[in-house]
């Protein structure tokens, strides 16, 4: 199997350089290049700034239905991307990366569908 290395080895990516949004792992990277606190205080920035940009979506659902409010896709996909920037900047904290954190939900979603547990509650399920 050819790796990273591999192509990096034969210039590949001096031809064709991927962008960080077409590889999690990519990705991982270049949002661990934008944290700017350190230790403790960095895993309470990354947790305060995932809720707060998942409430940004909720938020913005909110006053669509409340307020009948025109919001765009758009506006719903940018405030989408920085949850998953929190996410992934959480998973680099405990030395995952974004690709590990969907193989797993995948693999954790497609096991409860087989025992047909895709319904009910609890993480165990």
């Amino acid at each position: 199997m050819i790796t990273e290395d591999d192509l990096d080895l034969f210039g590949y990516y001096e031809i064709y350089e991927p962008k960080p949004h077409e590889k999690p792992s990519l990705y991982s990277l270049w949002v661990e290049k934008k944290i700017i606190t350190a230790g403790q205080a960095r895993l309470i920035e990354n947790i305060l700034g995932l809720v707060g940009e998942a409430g940004e979506v909720a938020e913005k659902i909110k006053k669509q239905i409340r307020d009948s409010q025109k919001v765009s896709d758009e506006d719903i996909m940018k405030e989408l991307g920085d949850v998953v920037f929190y996410a992934t900047a959480l998973a680099n904290f405990y030395g995952r990366d974004l690709s590990y954190v969907l193989e797993m939900n995948v693999h954790k979603l497609d096991d409860r569908e087989a025992r047909n547990k895709i319904k009910g509650e609890g993480d165990n399920r």
